[in-house]
C-alpha cells in the first residue's frame, strides 16, 4: 500500500539527515580556521577568548557539543549566527524564499525548453535537424552553470545592458513586502510593474542554473519518445492515420513523460545546490550567496543550518519524487 511506501521513505529520510548533521558537525570543526580569533577584538585578553568560546559552546568536548546542538536543533533552535550575530533559522528562513523561488523559475524554463528541444528532435528524427539539435545540446550539457552566469554578465549585462547584474528588486521599488516571495506576492497584489523588475532580476541567474538541466531533460525525454514511438499502439496510430504530430502528443508524450518526471525531480534536487555559486555571481540574495559568506567567516551555527537545510530540501523533493512515480506508474503502484 502506499502509505507503507510513506512510511518507509520518512525512517529513510529521518536517518539520511542525522547523518547529514553528523557530517556536517564534525568537518567544519575539523578544516583548519578559528571563528573565535575572527570575531575577537585586536588585542584581546586569553580571558575575553575563553569567555566567547564558552557562549559559543566551543570550550566543551566535541560529542558533547554535538548533543548540545541536536537537542537544541530539535525544537528548531539552530544557535545564534557567530558573524551576524542573529538566530540561525530567523536567518535561513528569511533567504530561503529567494532561493525557491529562483530555483522554480529556473526549473521552469529547463522543462519548457528541455521539452520542446526533445519533441522538435523526435518530430524531425533522422534528418538534419535532429543531429543539429543533439550537438547543440550537448554543448550545452557541457557547460556548467557558473559559466552560463558569467557569459550572461558579460553579454546581457556589459556589452549589451539589456538586463540587471545584481541583487533581487530594484531599491527604487516602492513596494512594502510582508512577506520574502516577492515574486508571487507582487502577482497576488496586482504589482506587475513590481513583478517585471523582480523577473528581470531572475532571469539571468534562472537561465544560468535552467540551460544544463534543459539538456539533460531534453536528452532524456527525447530517448523515451523514441523508445515510445516503436511500441505497437502507436503502430496502430499510424494504421489509423494519425500524423506524427497527433501521436506524438495524444499517445508518446504521456507514457515517456513518466521517467522524464522522475529524473527531472532529482536533478531539481541538485539544481538547488547549484544555486551557491550562481547566486553569489549576482549577488542574489538567497541561502546559497548566505553559505558562502558563512564559510568565509567560519560562522559554524550558520554553516549547519544552511547544510541541514540543504539536506532537508534535496531530501523533501526525493521523497515527493518517489511518491509521484508510485501514482504514475501502475506498474509501481501495484507492484
Amino acid at each position: 500500500m502506499w502509505y507503507r511506501v510513506l512510511i518507509q521513505r520518512l525512517i529513510l529520510a529521518a536517518v539520511t539527515l542525522i547523518g547529514v548533521a553528523v557530517i556536517v558537525f564534525v568537518l567544519v570543526r575539523v578544516v583548519p580556521g578559528n571563528p573565535v580569533a575572527m570575531m575577537i577584538a585586536p588585542g584581546a585578553s586569553e580571558a575575553d577568548v575563553l569567555a566567547l568560546k564558552a557562549r559559543y559552546g566551543l570550550d566543551q568536548p566535541l560529542f558533547v557539543q554535538f548533543w548540545v546542538w541536536t537537542k537544541s536543533a530539535i525544537t528548531g533552535d539552530f544557535g545564534t549566527s557567530i558573524s551576524l550575530r542573529q538566530d540561525v533559522l530567523g536567518l535561513v528562513l528569511g533567504r530561503l524564499p529567494a532561493t525557491l523561488e529562483l530555483s522554480f523559475l529556473a526549473l521552469a524554463i529547463a522543462v519548457l525548453l528541455g521539452g520542446c528541444i526533445a519533441i522538435a528532435g523526435t518530430l524531425w528524427r533522422a534528418t538534419w535537424f535532429e543531429s543539429a539539435i543533439d550537438n547543440i545540446n550537448g554543448i550545452a550539457l557541457a557547460i556548467p552553470d557558473f559559466i552560463w552566469a558569467l557569459t550572461f554578465v558579460l553579454v546581457l549585462g556589459v556589452l549589451v545592458p539589456v538586463l540587471p547584474i545584481s541583487g533581487r528588486v530594484d531599491p527604487r521599488v516602492d513596494l512594502d513586502f510582508t512577506t520574502q516571495f516577492y515574486l508571487i506576492e507582487s502577482v497576488l497584489r496586482g504589482a506587475f510593474t513590481v513583478t517585471v523588475d523582480v523577473l528581470r532580476h531572475m532571469l539571468m541567474p534562472a537561465l544560468a542554473l535552467g540551460l544544463p538541466l534543459s539538456s539533460v531533460i531534453a536528452r532524456v525525454l527525447k530517448n523515451a519518445l523514441k523508445e515510445a514511438m516503436v511500441q505497437d499502439y502507436v503502430v496502430l496510430a499510424r494504421i489509423k492515420g494519425l500524423s506524427d504530430r497527433r501521436i506524438v502528443f495524444r499517445e508518446a508524450l504521456r507514457n515517456a513523460v513518466v521517467p522524464t518526471l522522475t529524473l527531472t525531480g532529482v536533478q531539481f534536487a541538485f539544481l538547488i545546490g547549484g544555486t551557491v555559486i550562481v547566486e553569489r555571481i549576482f549577488s542574489y540574495p538567497g541561502i546559497g550567496n548566505m553559505g558562502i559568506d558563512a564559510v568565509i567567516n567560519r560562522d559554524l551555527p550558520l554553516i549547519q543550518g544552511l547544510v541541514l537545510m540543504f539536506g532537508v530540501l534535496f531530501i523533501a523533493i526525493n521523497l515527493v519524487v518517489d511518491l509521484s512515480a508510485q501514482l504514475l506508474n501502475p506498474r509501481l503502484r501495484h507492484g
